[in-house]
């Protein structure tokens, strides 16, 4: 598989064009984005753990019908994938009352919900990625009704099928990000599920494992990344 042109770089990924028109090569990097300010440093190692976690978790899926765009690792940062028309909406699902939700609503952070939460966020950081419903969606053209439909269906199956992997390796998936993407008629899974996109809670440890709480700690950050994925990833 040959990688060939630049399609997008983003904070911590690149997208490669290859010689087959409906595969792409994406690229995961050691780049760390420090908010808020939005400086970028290098994490050495970073972006191999990223790819690991983000295959096994990809293959996870896969296992039990949820359509992702992974097809392969190729590399020790490169992940063979379908290309995707993307659908420019975040998903984001809650299991428990993170920062964000804890701001806004004026709860604990961490305190405990007895049904999943799905928000819908519009991906335009001009606009500073607002917060969107279905009407949204149609009457501005971002996608179809069907489409979130389909997304919301599928975000709540694989939070699902994710939330249980980690329970069993003694972890609470507390929030995580989806993007999803069109090939053909086809909704899948787009971008990465990482500690980058993703907030846990180590129930062993009795800590939070999030990337703001090593912005004071780098050093820390790939061995943190790196325990996660043997974690997830050891046999049950």
């Amino acid at each position: 598989m040959e990688k060939r042109d630049l399609l997008f770089e983003g904070s911590s990924k690149r997208l490669y064009s290859t010689d087959r028109e409906n595969l792409a090569v994406l690229e995961y990097t050691d780049d760390f984005i420090i908010q808020p300010n939005g400086s970028r440093t290098i994490v050495p190692g970073k972006g191999e753990v990223n790819l690991g976690i983000a295959t096994f978790l990809f293959q996870y899926l896969e296992n039990y019908h949820v359509p992702t765009h992974f097809v392969e690792r190729i590399g020790k940062n490169d992940m063979l994938v379908r290309r995707l028309k993307m659908i420019p909406i975040e998903v984001v699902v809650y299991n428990a009352i993170s920062s964000r939700l804890a701001q806004r609503f004026k709860l604990e952070d961490g305190h405990q919900i007895d049904f999943p939460i799905i928000e819908y966020f519009l991906k335009s950081p001009r606009l500073g990625n607002p917060m969107i419903n279905e009407t949204h969606a149609l009457a501005l053209g971002y996608a179809k009704p069907d489409d979130m439909r389909a997304m919301g269906r599928m975000a709540s199956k694989a939070n699902a099928i994710l939330k249980s992997l980690f329970e069993r390796r003694g972890l609470q998936l507390i929030e995580f990000k989806l993007e999803f993407g069109m090939s053909g008629e086809n909704i899948y899974i787009g971008d990465e599920i990482s500690p980058d996109t993703s907030r846990y809670f180590d129930r062993k440890r009795n800590r939070r494992l999030e990337r703001e709480k090593y912005i004071q700690d780098l050093a820390s950050v790939e061995k943190v990344y790196r325990e996660l994925y043997d974690r997830l990833t050891r046999a049950v």
